[in-house]
């Protein structure tokens, strides 16, 4: 059970780390090649290393959707359709800034799960709770306005990119809040992260070849895929199969409580990489991070004591019923 702990945790610090250096990875790559299809590329060997691995671990009768086909195509495709192609899309579009503010926007994901679970599961958080999600989301608009509120607004060009950006994020949280749907039914992770990405990639093919279509983009050559290559190999390893199904059969582990602990570490590790690549790093970049790290220590801290304060209490209930 402690070597399962420590691996899960491991797994976790990876998925966090290979988030945070996905950002800066992709940038570089799209001073070549356009965004959609360089989520098509990386997706699709995705994709197929899933496939195997999952025929290889749990055989052919694990590709069964015993019913659960619409609720994997639309999970998938929140996660492998909305949140790949929008997020890297804005990045894109933002240019060099795009890449802190993707990083930024991605470690609130814990932030946005708790507004969608008040919202649509009417699970009301605690007041701290809330206090904590507007620091969050005070350090993410540090970052993503760089302190001009006002200028930001008026730019129109600024705008839709972080709307996009924003966009994604919910759709992966969507995803992994489908994800504890499939666990209780007793799917592993590696089975529910290959059915999703196969169903959800998919659908992004069929989004990038319309837009082919329509001229929007165009099929890059051989030599831009050859430059691009040692981008597309550490996007498929690291924040592709590693933490996709690592991230998964981590939290599984070491509980969510635990895991969201690693997420301060994605955009500690953008600014690192930003900082070594001699990217401009503005004072509203460092205070965002800060706020963000700050909201999410805090509030797992509260979370931490309410639990253990509910602990008593429930034991104490538990020996009255027994006597």
């Amino acid at each position: 059970m402690k070597n399962n702990v420590v691996l899960g945790a491991f797994l976790c610090l990876i998925s966090a780390i290979s988030w945070g250096a996905m950002f800066p990875v992709a940038n570089h790559a799209f001073q070549h090649i356009d965004p959609l299809y360089f989520t098509i590329f990386r997706y699709g060997f995705v994709t197929i290393i899933l496939i195997v691995w999952l025929l290889w671990k749990e055989g052919k009768q694990a590709f069964r959707f015993e019913g659960k086909g619409w609720h994997l195509w639309f999970y998938g495709t929140m996660a492998f359709a909305v949140y790949n192609l929008l997020i890297f899309w804005g990045q894109d579009l933002l240019g060099n800034p795009g890449t802190m503010i993707a990083s930024i926007m991605e470690s609130l994901m814990p932030m946005i799960s708790i507004i969608i679970a008040w919202v649509f599961i009417r699970q009301r958080p605690h007041a701290f709770t809330m206090f904590c999600v507007f620091i969050g989301f005070v350090g993410a608009s540090l970052v993503v306005t760089k302190g001009d509120f006002g200028a930001f607004f008026t730019a129109k060009n600024d705008i839709l990119p972080s709307l996009l950006i924003f966009i994604a994020v919910v759709g992966w949280v969507v995803y992994t809040m489908g994800g504890s749907r499939f666990s209780k039914d007793g799917w592993s992770a590696l089975r529910y992260s290959t059915l999703s990405c196969l169903l959800g990639t998919a659908t992004a093919l069929v989004v990038v070849l319309g837009a082919t279509l329509s001229g929007y983009v165009s099929f890059p050559t051989v030599e831009t895929i050859m430059i691009t290559s040692p981008h597309i190999a550490f996007m498929v390893i690291f924040p592709g199969v590693i933490a996709l199904v690592g991230w998964n059969y981590g939290v599984s582990v070491i509980t969510p409580l635990n895991g969201l602990l690693f997420l301060n570490l994605v955009p500690v590790t953008t600014l690192v990489i930003q900082i070594v690549q001699g990217a401009g790093i503005t004072v509203y970049d460092y205070i965002g991070t800060i706020f963000i790290i700050i909201s999410l220590l805090t509030n797992n801290i509260f979370l931490r004591w309410q639990q253990r304060s509910k602990q008593p209490k429930e034991n104490f209930e538990g020996r009255l019923q027994e006597t």
